[in-house]
């Protein structure tokens, strides 16, 4: 990585910052490539640069209909966190958390990643008996969290209604301290630059139209910038995998939706944690420019648009006062919505698919961001050996078939509960 003088980064900032050199090519597309990638979110350029990193293949193309992280990438809550249970989704999230650990000097680009902690609440004896077996497994797996009570919490984090008479009495929360939240452009960006110095080509504005085939198998693509073929294609397009699958005459067992997300006014610093509001679905982190990044439940309708409506707002910020009070005097800055891509059981696909030549990455709902490094790890194994990563084993799509579903409720994935 190229260092740059006082002088140069003055004289480019004064500049309107126009001489900055680029952090990647802008390559046109070859005709033919060893792997072809679809999307250019964090998940799609993850997969690309462990490609090369991991196995070596850099005959690589990473197609993006309009610009890097231009989807969910840049459309979330940013919060990172390894507390799933089930069997597959807990050893698989701990190791992306463990690549987030690593990721800044891995990628040599500061993706941001402040393990400022979780406290996931409950609110009743029951939740609590929950919260405590949901803790006891993670710890029995070698995953840090710890159940702590209300008067600990209320210590560590002030502000919240601690009263008995609240609308959810707070009884305490598991607390995992090396969760946090990252940079999700900074994380699009980092992986870009590492995949683009290992000589993958990452074509924005180029967006497939129709997958090519040579009788059963799909061999290349036909794009908005022409023609492209390579014997192994990902696709890692989020809330849009349904109907891109549905060009190869694939139906997928997902549904897209809208989750929305919001940012306040930015305030002096008031908690440096993230905060799960289990009760009600409700999540708050404050971001480094001082707002307060706040979600809740998806839009309950299917959309592809990036925005939603005014009931969910309702319940986010309903929900939100009644946990932290002095919501209710705070302006909303702005408002934005990522298109989800929700499975039956709330847990992701990542597999070859039953197509020759296609392989499948999505169905990640509300897991996709903090995934991002695992995801590409075990996509690019995948594709690689044409067999599954350990931690992705049990992501098959045949899964719904068997009846093998891994249904993570009380943890975040599903709808229902975070």
């Amino acid at each position: 990585m190229r260092r740059f003088s006082a002088l140069e980064i003055v004289r480019n900032g004064l500049g309107g910052h126009r001489r900055w050199p680029l952090q990647w090519r802008d390559p046109a597309p070859k005709d033919r490539y060893d792997v072809i990638i679809i999307g250019g979110g964090g998940h799609g350029l993850a997969t690309a640069y462990y490609l090369a990193r991991n196995h070596g293949i850099t005959n690589v193309a990473v197609l993006e209909k309009g610009w890097l992280g231009g989807g969910n990438t840049g459309r979330n809550t940013t919060i990172v966190r390894s507390n799933y249970m089930i069997e597959g989704n807990t050893e698989f999230y701990e190791h992306s958390l463990k690549l987030w650990e690593g990721l800044s000097q891995e990628l040599n680009y500061n993706v941001m990643f402040s393990q400022r902690g979780q406290y996931n609440t409950f609110h009743t004896p029951a939740q609590r008996d929950v919260a405590r077996r949901r803790a006891n497994t993670l710890r029995l797996n070698g995953i840090e969290a710890e159940l702590i009570d209300a008067k600990r919490m209320a210590a560590e984090v002030p502000g919240l209604d601690y009263s008995a008479n609240a609308r959810f009495p707070i009884l305490g929360a598991i607390h995992q301290k090396r969760a946090g939240t990252a940079r999700h452009d900074a994380v699009a960006w980092g992986y870009a630059r590492g995949a683009d110095a290992r000589g993958i080509d990452i074509i924005q504005n180029c967006e497939v139209e129709e997958f090519i085939r040579e009788g059963a198998r799909i061999v290349g693509v036909r794009t908005t910038r022409g023609e492209i073929r390579a014997p192994k294609i990902g696709m890692a397009v989020a809330g849009h995998s349904s109907h891109l699958a549905a060009k190869a005459g694939l139906t997928l067992p997902i549904e897209t939706h809208v989750l929305q997300a919001f940012v306040s006014e930015p305030l002096k610093p008031i908690f440096d944690t993230v905060i799960s509001f289990g009760a009600a679905h409700f999540y708050i982190s404050q971001s480094d420019k001082g707002g307060l990044v706040m979600g809740g439940d998806i839009d309950g309708y299917n959309s592809y648009a990036q925005k939603g409506g005014m009931p969910t707002m309702e319940h986010v910020f309903a929900a939100g006062v009644s946990f932290l009070p002095f919501l209710s005097r705070l302006k909303i800055l702005r408002q934005w919505g990522g298109v989800m891509d929700m499975t039956m059981d709330g847990s992701p696909i990542i597999c070859k698919a039953p197509i020759e030549g296609l392989y499948l990455n999505g169905g990640w709902c509300y897991g996709g961001f903090k995934a991002t490094p695992a995801s590409g790890w075990c996509f690019a194994h995948t594709i690689a050996n044409d067999a599954p990563h350990d931690f992705n084993a049990k992501f098959r799509l045949d899964r719904f078939a068997r009846g093998a579903v891994i249904d993570e409720r009380g943890a975040g994935p599903t709808p229902h509960a975070h």
